[in-house]
């Protein structure tokens, strides 16, 4: 699980490292662009208010004027660029430079800028001016005219080493990479932290698992405050599933605990009779009667093994949806009470069938549903006092048929009633009365009715245990509850 986390953690940080590399080289280029782009603005903007600073200076003076100079001069003091004004034949006559020290009045400037210059009225390139600087800079140029006629009088000229103009924008790309180092460092830890919160509870399903391999279902994952998302929800399941699994187990030794107590006491009494007869310990006279017993212990193992069999079958059809269809529940309820007629009749049990007069229509399998109800009423003659009555009431409620199976007679004790349904369970009263059963016939009930995704349910109490249970019914109309 660690080498998990390390994992996720690494491509994780890899995918952000990507992420955060493609967006920061967009960013970094996006802002160069924006950068360069404002500087040469702002150079052309200061052409401009120098040209309209020099054509108002030369209605009244000349350009070469000392007032022109200052002006240019403080406007370079201010944005860091080299300002100069040339004549109409390019040649510099001021320049931002101070007079003692200027060496570029009476320069020339090339002829091809001037042939731009007098066919567009601006300039914009990279250039040393043929050697007027002693590397390239940016350029921007443009005409100087009168406001009046429009009559050319010169040309202005800004320049910026490419340092200056590029300057903000490694201040700004020095900036931009420690911020995006920090978001990135900041991002990767959150990510470690919070891979990690979410890997500790898959280190403790993993640990679980573990044990569940071998035997252990006590372990259970905890479900901590901040674990109420997917997480939380996966962890609830586990737990769900270990309980599913822990309770499995113990259904699965209890039922080799009760088989194995079943099987023995029959081949018990087989093996010690027939050792007996062979030894000669039983006396010849007596071995029919052992015999007998012999032969009542193998079949009681017969119908152990018959009814194992049946349970696992009826099971299996039960689950088989291909098998269920439509059929009359008040018939078969009908049907299946005849066959216990004689029985009944016999104990002088008083039978009393609640069944609507029109016919109930019920979705499920026929065959396991007759099963059902033969045990519930075989269970309800075999335990019914003689001279009570036996109720077999049948009634829908809200989409669901309702069956109902009363007798009267000995109460199942409250601390066997969880159990009823188990696998080889037998209640006192069985144990009393039921000299033949192995405790199935309940349990395959319960197993159908789950199979049918319905339920059933069991109340014993002063003298009368009731069984019910539900069916779907075939309309699948949710109906107000009728009683029979």
């Amino acid at each position: 699980m660690k080498s998990i986390f390390f994992k996720n953690f690494a491509m994780t940080a890899m995918l952000l490292a990507i992420c955060f590399l493609l967006l920061s080289v967009s960013f970094i280029g996006i802002g160069r662009t924006y950068l360069i782009e404002d500087y040469r603005r702002d150079m052309m903007e200061s052409t401009n208010e120098v040209a309209h600073a020099a054509s108002a200076i030369a209605r009244t003076s000349s350009m070469n004027d000392w007032s022109l100079s200052m002006i240019i001069s403080s406007i370079s003091g201010a944005t860091g660029n080299h300002i100069f004004i040339t004549d109409e034949q390019g040649v510099i006559i001021t320049c931002s430079d101070k007079l003692p020290f200027c060496e570029h009045i009476g320069k020339q400037i090339p002829e091809d800028i001037l042939e731009q210059l007098e066919l567009t009225g601006t300039c914009e390139q990279f250039s040393n001016l043929d050697g007027l600087y002693p590397e390239n800079r940016y350029l921007a140029a443009r005409q100087i005219t009168e406001e009046a006629d429009g009559d050319l009088l010169g040309y202005c000229f800004i320049t910026s080493p490419i340092s200056n103009m590029l300057g903000t924008w490694t201040n700004y790309l020095t900036w931009s990479i420690i911020a995006l180092s920090v978001v990135s460092l900041v991002s990767m830890l959150a990510v470690m932290v919070y891979t990690k919160r979410m890997a500790r509870p898959l280190d403790e399903i993993a640990a679980a698992s573990r044990k569940f391999a071998r035997g252990d279902f006590s372990h259970r994952v905890r479900q901590t405050a901040d674990t109420t998302d997917e997480m939380g929800t996966l962890i609830d399941s586990f737990n769900k599933m270990a309980d599913s699994l822990g309770k499995a187990e113990n259904r699965r030794s209890e039922f080799i605990a009760n088989i194995s107590h079943e099987l023995r006491t029959p081949m018990t009494t087989i093996s010690g009779f027939a050792d007996g007869i062979l030894d000669g310990t039983i006396p010849p006279e007596d071995e029919r009667k052992y015999l007998i017993s012999i032969r009542d212990e193998t079949r009681r193992l017969s119908r152990l093994v018959k009814d194992m069999l049946e349970v696992s079958r009826m099971k299996s059809w039960a689950a088989d949806e291909s098998r269920r269809s439509v059929f009359d529940l008040t018939e078969l309820i009908l049907q299946t009470m005849l066959s216990f007629e004689s029985r009944a009749t016999k104990k002088n049990l008083d039978v009393d069938p609640q069944l609507p007069d029109s016919h109930l229509m019920v979705y499920a399998d026929k065959d396991a549903i007759t099963q059902v109800l033969y045990n519930l009423l075989d269970n309800a003659v075999k335990f019914a006092k003689p001279g009570t009555c036996l109720v077999v009431r049948l009634y829908k409620d809200f989409g669901k048929a309702y069956v109902s199976i009363k007798d009267y007679g000995e109460t199942i004790p409250p601390d066997d009633l969880p159990f009823i349904f188990d696998r080889f369970h037998k209640s006192d009263r069985s144990r009393s009365l039921d000299k033949e059963g192995v405790g199935l016939g309940l349990y395959l009930v319960k197993a159908i009715i789950n199979a049918h995704d319905e339920d059933i349910a069991v109340r014993s109490e002063d003298g009368m245990t009731e069984f019910v249970f539900t069916l779907t019914l075939a309309d699948g109309v949710k109906q107000g509850r009728e009683p029979a």
